[in-house]
Formats: C-alpha cells, sequence, structure tokens
C-alpha cells in the first residue's frame, strides 16, 4: 500500500498509487507521489514516465474522512475546554492542500512527458494529476469529474480546464456531474479509449514511442512546451486554494463535510 516505483522496460519508470479501498490520498500520499515522480523525472535513463494506480479507480481525491476525523477533534477540544467549538487545528486541510499542489506540479513540472493510465473513476485530486499529465489513456469504464462542492471544498478547475471546453468545465464543476473517457477523447484530451485490462498496455506503449527519442532532445521539448503553455497552472490552482481555505475558515466547508456519506458511501460512487 502506498506509491510504488518500477521500471518494467528501459527508458520508462511506472508510479503506481495503492491507497485501499478508493484511492483517496491522505497527507502524506500526495507528497509521496509528488516525491515518485520528481525522483523518476531526475533520472537521466528515463524518457517518460507512466502514472497508474491499483483497486477499482485511479483517484478519488482526498481522503476527507481525515479532515473529518480532526475535524471531530476539534469540536472536542472546543467543549472540553469552554463548552464552545474549537476554532484552530487545520493542520490536515492545509495538508492536503500543500500535498495536492506539490502532487500536481510534480506532474507538471517532471523533467520528462507523463502518461496518465486511468482505470474506473478520476475524481477531485486525480483530475488535478491526469490534467497535469502530458498524455492520457483510459478505460472504457473511466469517468472523470470534480465532486468539490458536494465535499465542501473548490478547487482543481484549473485542471478540468485543460480536459473538456471553458463551459462545459464550468457546468461540470458547478453539478459535480462526470465525464466518461469517451467524451474526453472526443474532445481530443485522452488520446486513447480501451478496455480496462489493456490500460497499463497501452499507455506503455505510448511511452515506449516516447521514449524512443532522444533523452536530452525529450527533456527540452518537454521544458519548451511547458514554456508556451497560456496558464501558469501552479498560480492557477494556488488562486483557487485560497478560496477552499476561506470555506474551511468560515464554517461553510465542516457544514457541507459533514453530510458526507450520508448520501453516498464515497466518491467513487458517483
Amino acid at each position: 500500500m502506498g506509491v510504488s516505483t518500477s521500471s518494467p522496460e528501459k527508458g520508462i519508470s511506472v508510479v503506481t498509487v495503492d491507497f485501499p479501498p478508493v484511492n483517496a490520498l491522505p497527507v502524506h500520499g500526495w507528497f509521496d507521489l509528488a516525491d515518485a515522480v520528481r525522483t523518476a523525472g531526475r533520472d537521466p535513463e528515463i524518457r517518460c514516465v507512466v502514472l497508474t494506480a491499483e483497486g477499482r479507480g485511479f483517484n478519488a481525491g482526498v481522503d476527507i474522512k481525515e479532515i473529518q476525523r480532526e475535524q471531530d477533534g476539534r469540536e472536542r477540544d472546543g467543549r472540553q475546554r469552554d463548552g464552545r467549538r474549537g476554532a484552530t487545528g487545520h493542520g490536515a486541510l492545509i495538508g492536503a492542500n500543500r500535498g495536492c499542489a506539490e502532487a500536481f506540479a510534480a506532474v507538471y513540472e517532471c523533467e520528462v512527458p507523463v502518461v496518465a493510465a486511468v482505470r474506473g473513476f478520476c475524481l477531485g485530486g486525480g483530475i488535478g494529476l491526469v490534467g497535469n499529465a502530458d498524455a492520457i489513456v483510459a478505460s472504457d469504464d473511466a469517468t472523470f469529474g470534480l465532486p468539490e462542492l458536494d465535499r465542501g471544498a473548490l478547487g482543481a478547475a484549473t485542471h478540468l480546464a485543460r480536459l473538456v471546453p471553458q463551459h462545459l468545465m464550468r457546468a461540470l464543476y458547478y453539478t459535480s456531474r462526470t465525464a466518461t473517457a469517451a467524451e474526453l477523447h472526443a474532445h481530443g484530451s485522452v488520446w486513447r479509449v480501451v478496455p480496462r485490462a489493456e490500460v497499463l498496455d497501452a499507455a506503455l506503449e505510448l511511452a515506449r514511442e516516447i521514449a524512443a527519442k532522444d533523452g536530452q532532445l525529450i527533456r527540452l521539448a518537454k521544458s519548451a512546451i511547458n514554456g508556451i503553455d497560456p496558464v501558469d497552472v501552479r498560480r492557477s490552482y494556488r488562486f483557487e486554494q485560497g478560496f477552499t481555505f476561506e470555506a474551511g475558515l468560515s464554517g461553510v466547508a465542516d457544514r457541507v463535510r459533514s453530510t458526507f456519506g450520508q448520501e453516498t458511501s464515497g466518491e467513487e460512487d458517483r
């Protein structure tokens, strides 16, 4: 369980995420993922990184229960102190904010191209990862979306906007609806849609083609493409996160998160 790295063939590094049951990452998981991707990209022998996940889905975002546990602890501590709700202790929220920012940036800033191999659900933080990847291969049962408003959060519209047109991004964001792999393929943001069992093989096929290029030149190409990107994704996402933290401090996020799990068993059910 956790984040692991393997090199199945020359020039390719596979970073695998495995946080059962739904790959909702705790704070340390985001930082571990960032470290793994950056380390792989720095290896002079590596020319392409494949990012994938074990289990039912690619990513279910932040581990909201970790934040809820801290919230519950604040409430207990506050009642013990003076009978009122505690007003401090936002370590999990801050950690998740910083961890997501680092993981998303690590994918975008990786020195070599990153291919995301997506099976099943790709939600919340998963959108941040694939939106910053260089290419996406997805299973025919894959779904992509941001249920943030249903989870007392904001963010990753920056990355969803890299997958779908502007007005569709807004509609998906406001409704918490998802888009299928086939729909994203039609928009040009998913490279290939294949049966679930063939996702990793298809991602490795693309990675193999990329890794056949000159190693120094492919790194220059990655830097050049990032350099002409019209959006500074790191700054744009951090701007969004400021509103997430405002929602947390104002109590809005706690109010919404308090209903998490009552209507659905988790993000993967969306």
